[in-house]
């Protein structure tokens, strides 16, 4: 379904920043923001995932985010 920023059933927030350049997603699902975070690390991004309490992950955390 259709999601915009800010909406409350996000629990998942990502960053991904490189170069000056800044790009972030909102996901419901804790599997899909995980999934594409590993890929935009795996490309030399530095990401971000702040979960629904404002935690924080980097990219070397994304284990235990996965398993919280």
């Amino acid at each position: 379904g259709a999601w915009r920023e800010g909406d409350a059933a996000l629990a998942y927030k990502m960053i991904a920043e490189r170069d000056n350049t800044k790009y972030s997603f909102a996901r419901e699902s804790r599997l899909l923001i995980l999934a594409k975070a590993r890929v935009w690390a795996s490309e030399g991004w530095q990401v971000v995932i702040t979960d629904a309490d404002g935690k924080s992950y980097t990219s070397s955390e994304f284990d235990q985010f996965a398993a919280a």
